[in-house]
């Protein structure tokens, strides 16, 4: 009984183990940076403004209904860097929910007329 008791409590620890190892893991298909602009920043933050209501440890972000300013622009001269689009959907893991709205709560981030947000270090 001594063998097959070690063998049970080798399997227990095994298992531990590997779960843990899999909640520590990165997710390997969420986003590393987006590109976000005043409006959808907003409707970010009234989404995810508690992100432990988030339910899953994977976050698929949708901001592809959120209200977008709509104004007449008169033709301007072409931009010496070129504006990026904004991402209306993405995946992120629980703590970038956490991590880009900390970042858009911040004063660091100029979001006229968009802004890359690196969420590289965020997991």
């Amino acid at each position: 009984m001594t063998a097959l008791r070690q063998l049970g409590y080798a399997i227990a620890v095994l298992t531990l183990v590997a779960a843990s190892s899999l909640q520590a893991a990165e997710c390997v298909i969420c986003a590393d940076s987006v590109v976000m602009n005043e409006d959808l920043a907003t409707c970010f933050l009234e989404k995810y403004s508690d992100p432990e209501t988030v339910a899953g440890e994977t976050v698929a972000v949708d901001l592809s209904r959120c209200e977008r300013s709509r104004s007449i622009v008169l033709a301007l001269p072409e931009p010496k860097a070129a504006v990026e689009e904004p991402d209306t959907k993405f995946l992120l893991s629980r703590g970038q929910v956490e991590c880009l709205k900390d970042k858009l709560q911040s004063d660091e981030i100029d979001l006229d007329p968009s802004a890359r947000i690196d969420l590289g270090t965020c997991r």
